[in-house]
């Protein structure tokens, strides 16, 4: 309704009419989700995702304008600042060679602060078990969480319990949530990118995602693949200590993969992102299956690796200072920013052409995070 003046009947000869105005009512969120049910593809971190966060979520959640999407939110709490994250974990099977579900919940959180500028501080976690699960399965990833969180150096300060029918929750689901002290120095904001700026990746993409489907026992290949699952913070940090004030953006490229996290920073800064193949870190055993399911190692889910936009000039100190860290020797400087094709990835192949790189469409890999 739109503000109206209302005339209050005067009292007395010295008493004036009072007008009193009537704020507009607030317009209702404008919800643009269509689909008519939840498929497992709006869990896969690609184009459904979006769909359904942007369409759904945001503007019943967050408001008509809200914020770039990004991997933990910063909340003031009195005259400080804090970085919070939250996320669940499903992978299925629990555990798979490199890792399972209690280190993966661990790492998964350490890593959105890192790459949101946050150091992580403590972290309360809630289990969801199925009544049936045997109690050395539970000790074993209440174990993993541990040691994980102790080489993370992050304090798990609390937490929550339910269980659930058998057959309800598939053994465990595990939920996170992180508080994180803000990395001195360095602001993260994907509008801050600029032409030229580099794209930086810190090693072999798609080991995580291949990793858990071999795990599955549904292809018969062998291959002697590790998930990459790890702490990403000894990058961030390594980075942030010599090119601090040239670092516009950093992710983690988990569900969807690196083309999905590329494509949502092309959207959100309304630039081109050129990527290099040849550049790109790609072991045998991922490109072989890939190339046998007909998928693409760009989109596959990485659970220890970040990417980084750094300006020009702090390029190779950023990618030199990744290269020191433990595990960071196949660290890449794998592409650019240009003007054109604008909020599009490009991937220019070995034999001299390119080709576009869409955000993942449906859930080839479903559960693996």
């Amino acid at each position: 309704m739109r503000g109206v003046l209302q005339l209050r009947t005067p009292q007395s000869d010295s008493e004036q009419p009072e007008l009193a105005r009537v704020e507009p009512a607030p317009t209702a969120p404008k919800v643009r989700f269509r689909d008519s049910q939840i498929e497992m593809a709006h869990g896969a971190g690609g184009k459904a995702s979006r769909r359904l966060v942007e369409g759904l979520f945001a503007p019943l959640l967050f408001g008509s304008n809200p914020e770039p999407l990004t991997d933990a939110a910063r909340v003031a709490v009195g005259s400080d600042s804090v970085a919070i994250t939250t996320d669940s974990f499903v992978v299925s099977p629990l555990s798979f060679p490199g890792g399972s579900i209690g280190e993966l919940a661990i790492n998964g959180t350490v890593n959105d602060l890192a790459v949101s500028g946050a150091t992580a501080e403590a972290i309360v976690v809630t289990f969801i078990l199925e009544a049936g699960l045997p109690t050395s399965v539970l000790e074993s990833e209440v174990r993993a969480m541990a040691d994980a969180a102790c080489r993370a150096n992050v304090k798990v300060v609390g937490g929550d319990t339910k269980v659930v029918e058998h057959g309800k929750a598939d053994l465990m689901y595990v939920t996170t949530t992180g508080i994180g002290s803000p990395i001195p120095n360095l602001t993260i904001d994907p509008r801050s990118v600029r032409v030229g700026d580099k794209v930086l990746l810190s090693g072999p993409i798609g080991d995580h995602g291949i990793t858990i489907l071999l795990a599955r026992g549904e292809l018969d290949i062998e291959a002697q693949l590790r998930s990459d699952t790890r702490s990403v913070f000894p990058f961030v940090e390594a980075v942030s200590k010599v090119a601090a004030p040239g670092i516009r953006w950093m992710r983690d490229p988990t569900r969807g993969g690196v083309a999905t996290s590329l494509n949502e920073l092309a959207r959100d800064c309304g630039l081109g992102i050129h990527i290099a193949e040849e550049e790109l870190p790609v072991h045998d055993e991922v490109r072989g299956a890939c190339e046998l399911l007909g998928l693409d190692p760009l989109h596959i889910a990485n659970e220890g690796q970040f990417l980084a936009v750094v300006a020009p000039d702090y390029a190779e100190a950023a990618l030199a200072a990744m290269h020191e860290i433990p595990g960071g020797k196949e660290a890449r400087l794998i592409g650019e920013f240009r003007e054109q094709p604008s909020a599009t990835v490009l991937v220019g192949t070995r034999y001299g052409g390119t080709r576009v790189i869409d955000m993942l469409v449906g859930d080839p890999l479903p559960r693996i995070c």
